[in-house]
């Protein structure tokens, strides 16, 4: 049976350490685990300890930590941008599944064609954090607060950057593109971007691109988006 994983953030360092009380009680209450059980520690930023319990309390669990290691992140850095849907259900199954595949940054877009506009970020990086944990990653994406597509367009990092739309146009595929270290991809809402948010994106270094022969559901889109891009 593999050690179970636990997010602790800003946890470090060798010794004593309490764990936080949802931990805690995960740990105890839930898995019943018992004194002299080992388990791994993230902080979800490359930090893997690893660690035993030496007081078992479902609120403050104690524990003594081992080993300390850094994990570098590997592969490439992702970004994905996609829009809010009105089915919440939709969302959180994307956060979970590109967090399995190890996508790096996550930023819920909000265009002119999205239909919700409310975001429960902290439900939302609880997905994101469990996905982590039950994929047995050290690394958790970036989520950040739903941000108009304009300003992602202009404030974006990555060295390359692609926009998934439903026009008809010239597109490449991914799989036919020589993907760089850092990529940003963006994924409209189920009505599309716009044709003034394209033509923005496309002013801005944005290259067209396409995930298939058919139309896809917006989340199905970043799940698509977020395999092709981590494994090509």
């Amino acid at each position: 049976m593999s050690i179970p994983y636990f997010y602790q953030e800003g946890v470090n360092g060798l010794g004593a350490s309490i764990l936080n009380e949802e931990t805690s009680k995960h740990c105890i209450q839930v898995l019943r685990m018992k004194t002299g059980e080992a388990l791994h520690l993230t902080d979800g930023k490359g930090g893997l300890l690893k660690a035993v319990i030496v007081t078992e309390h479902k609120r403050n669990c104690e524990v003594n930590i081992l080993e300390s290691t850094f994990q570098e992140h590997k592969g490439r850095k992702v970004s994905i941008a996609i829009s809010l849907l009105k089915n919440t259900n939709r969302l959180e199954w994307f956060l979970e599944k590109a967090t399995e595949m190890g996508i790096t940054e996550i930023i819920p877009l909000l265009c002119q064609r999205t239909e919700k506009q409310q975001f429960r970020f902290d439900r939302m990086n609880q997905i994101l954090i469990s996905a982590m944990l039950q994929s047995q990653q050290t690394w958790l994406p970036v989520l950040h607060q739903p941000t108009k597509i304009e300003e992602v367009i202009t404030r974006v990092a990555s060295s390359q950057k692609l926009i998934a739309h439903c026009e008809e146009t010239n597109k490449q595929s991914i799989p036919a593109l020589s993907i760089a270290d850092e990529v940003q991809i963006l994924i409209g809402p189920e009505g599309d971007f716009t044709t003034a948010e394209i033509d923005l994106a496309l002013q801005k270094g944005y290259l067209p691109i396409s995930l298939g022969q058919t139309r896809l559901r917006t989340e199905t889109a970043g799940v698509v988006a977020a395999a092709l891009l981590v494994n090509s």
